[in-house]
């Protein structure tokens, strides 16, 4: 008997946070309706306030400790009781002092990324948008460069000017030389921290974008692939299996969030997948089976469970996954509502991410290594029982300072090359730390991890390389659906990666998902590749796909790409 409702098919629950089935606008209406007034009050002061504070505080601090300790150096040979005094004052000094900087380092950069960078992204994809928007859709590439390149100067030179303007008037409000009785009156210092971090935050707006925004005109700008390389004699060639996005769900009719009613239901894509790779596996082996982040919907227990499940049936497949994390494994604070929000210190996000990095063990602990360290099964090791009770009890007593730092600490993970002269995979974490569910497809990758990108390459100076991570690094060459999708969905310092890893150029392949955007290009001589979601398609989009490519490295030690080969996922 045919049910009035069928439960298989959902309903509107199923799409509550789904863009594909309603729009951004609904979703902020929902989002501001349902919002937690405390813990927006508690957000802003532990992220943006305290860290504004320290800021503004480090040069009254600074310049107070200054003034004591000259005060006790010009009064020592009068005296000798400050002449004792000098040398534990001075330790005091030096080692609170660096603590102070360091606070307000770590203070600094917070705030930079948190308000910085994305003011000049959206400044910078605002305006290209609108530009874009207002020329004709079949502009020539060398003209959309142009104007690419002309947005990124203009949003710079604004965004310098506004700064300088900011600084003006906030400076009449500052104080940079502070002494020790006026730091204790904290009701009159308050306003003047404000506008110190303020006024040190518009000066470094005003000079950074600047510097962004030419570096951005300045550097290559993104084009398609103009073609691939052919089959030449010598060439070694890798077959790398490139999946991203496969969002699996934890349950049997399960929807997901982003599509809603407008995708698949439950995990059979993925199943299918899985088979279609391991019928060409058998035929011609494939070396890597990559998947750029995003394999579970929520990064939930259960979804985390049916992909091992899924993937034990194929043996020969699981022991080539190399896989990172996406946002949906670790910045989706709840499935069914945007307007959700954890504190900081909220213990569910260090959850997932634990959940991740097990995962990820369990994968390729005993392949991957971690920078200037082992393989990451032996970097983990004395952290295992720390996670393990942390899982299970959820207690921020059980959370220590070494465990709360695992995460960043495994980042960048390598695959090194068989050979000096092979192919190896660097893999990136390039998820924010948000703590917002509206925010959770935003990305950065850290100044730590670009550091230890370039110690890794330099580890195997005649190796080529795989730069895989999740977010894509720079906005395709082609016009967007919505604004939205350029900012909403950005890594906040993508030019900036681009740059660093032009060293790299003729000798990696960035490799990326994110976006379930099929595009390969290039900037400059650096290679790009967005990977399409083989399950994430809806059904108007028609059948979904996935590509396999031919990596091939030259007798003269370059990186080329050939034709892919193109498997679609037939439902």
């Amino acid at each position: 008997m045919q049910p009035i409702l069928d439960p298989r098919d959902g309903d509107f629950e199923d799409d509550a946070s789904s863009t594909h089935q309603r729009s951004l606008l609904s979703l902020a209406g929902s989002l501001f309706a349902e919002i937690s007034l405390p813990k927006l009050l508690a957000v802003w002061v532990v992220l943006l306030l305290i860290p504004a504070l320290l800021l503004g505080a480090a040069p009254l601090v600074a310049t107070a400790w200054a003034v004591a300790v000259w005060d006790k150096t010009a009064d020592m040979f009068t005296d000798i009781w400050p002449a004792l005094l000098l040398p534990p004052l001075a330790a005091i000094g030096w080692f609170g002092g660096r603590r102070t900087l360091r606070l307000a380092e770590s203070s600094f950069w917070s705030l930079n990324a948190l308000a910085v960078q994305p003011i000049y992204v959206i400044f910078r994809e605002g305006l290209r948008h609108l530009a874009e928007s207002l020329l004709p859709s079949g502009m020539r590439p060398s003209r959309r460069s142009a104007v690419r390149a002309l947005s990124a100067a203009v949003s710079g030179i604004a965004l310098f000017l506004l700064g300088c303007g900011a600084v003006a008037l906030l400076w009449p409000a500052t104080r940079w030389v502070g002494s020790i009785a006026g730091l204790t009156s904290v009701h009159l210092m308050v306003p003047v921290l404000l506008a110190n971090s303020l006024t040190l935050i518009a000066a470094y707006c005003a000079v950074a974008t600047l510097v962004w925004g030419v570096g951005d005109a300045l550097m290559a700008q993104p084009r398609d692939l103009a073609g691939f390389a052919p089959a030449a004699p010598g060439d070694r060639v890798w077959r790398v299996a490139h999946l991203s996005d496969i969002h699996v769900v934890g349950e049997r009719f399960g929807f997901r969030i982003e599509s809603g009613r407008a995708g698949p239901r439950g995990n059979d894509r993925f199943r299918q997948t899985l088979a279609r790779l391991d019928a060409i596996h058998a035929g011609q082996p494939l070396d890597v089976v990559l998947i750029t982040g995003d394999l579970t919907d929520a990064g939930r227990s259960a979804e985390w469970a049916e992909f091992f499940i899924a993937l034990e049936a194929y043996p020969a497949l699981a022991e080539r996954v190399v896989a990172l994390p996406g946002n949906h494994d670790v910045n989706v604070v709840d499935r069914s509502s945007p307007a959700r929000m954890e504190l900081q210190m909220s213990p569910t996000k260090r959850l997932r991410q634990l959940r991740t990095i097990s995962a990820l063990e369990r994968l390729q602990g005993g392949r991957v290594r971690v920078v200037g360290g082992g393989f990451l099964t032996e970097a983990l090791a004395p952290h295992a029982a720390g996670m393990a009770a942390f899982a299970d009890s959820g207690s921020p007593r059980r959370l220590s300072r070494a465990l709360a730092e695992v995460w960043d600490a495994v980042y960048p993970m390598v695959l090194p090359p068989a050979t000096p002269d092979g192919l190896g995979i660097i893999i990136l974490n390039s998820n924010a730390e948000t703590h917002f569910s509206f925010t959770n497809a935003l990305g950065v990758v850290s100044s730590a991890q670009a550091k230890r990108i370039r110690v890794a390459a330099g580890l195997y100076p005649q190796a080529c390389w795989i730069v895989a991570l999740h977010h894509h690094l720079i906005e395709y060459p082609q016009k967007a659906n919505a604004l939205s999708m350029r900012i909403g969905t950005a890594l906040v310092n993508g030019s900036l990666m681009i740059r660093q890893l032009q060293r790299l150029a003729g000798r990696a392949v960035i490799m990326h998902g994110h976006r379930h955007t099929d595009w390969i290009g290039q900037c400059g001589r650096l290679l790009i590749v967005s990977a399409p979601s083989p399950v994430m398609a809806p059904a108007a989009a028609g059948t979904p796909y996935f590509y396999i490519h031919s990596l091939a490295i030259g007798p003269d030690a370059q990186l080329k790409l050939r034709q892919p080969e193109r498997v679609e996922v037939t439902p």
